[in-house]
């Protein structure tokens, strides 16, 4: 059997971009169990209440939701477990760094397989004030109604 090539998005955290101000982004590898694994592959994963912590010097998945496995037994891992990330020691300490500073945390924006390795894309992220969030909708908003009107005029 062909070794698995590419990448394969699981899972998406589309509410962290509207939630956060994105300031840097870094791959990190997982430590799974084998049931997680096999859970993932089937597509299934959820991101929304995800965070990244230290402990002792290490960085730790929090809050991801991955389902038990279907076709798992006793084996099974449970859904919500704390999750080891993978990173360089010059990563871990320049992500701690910054994300000590007031406002700043670091959340998952993206679950995926590269070449057939578990890989969550983490993000330092400062959280947005409600009126942030309503101005960069009403721009949104506005910039959709001037393409709108620019294709309406093209007929």
């Amino acid at each position: 059997m062909p070794k698995e090539q590419g990448k394969k998005l699981v899972a998406n955290n589309k509410k962290a971009r509207h939630d956060y101000l994105i300031e840097a982004t870094v791959e990190a590898g997982l430590v799974l169990m084998g049931t997680e694994v096999k859970s993932l592959r089937m597509g299934r994963a959820s991101l929304v209440d995800g965070f990244a912590t230290e402990r002792d010097g290490e960085l730790w998945l929090e809050g991801v939701h991955i389902p038990q496995y279907l076709q798992g037994t006793w084996t099974n891992h449970a859904a919500r477990r704390r999750r080891k990330l993978l990173m360089h020691r010059h990563e871990i300490d320049k992500l701690l760094s910054k994300s000590g500073e007031s406002g700043h945390t670091l959340i998952p924006l993206s679950l995926y397989f590269v070449d057939g390795r578990a890989k969550v894309e983490i993000a330092l992220a400062k959280g947005k004030k409600l009126h942030d969030k309503r101005q960069a909708l009403r721009e949104r908003q506005d910039l959709r109604d001037a393409q709108r009107a620019i294709g309406v005029h093209r007929h």
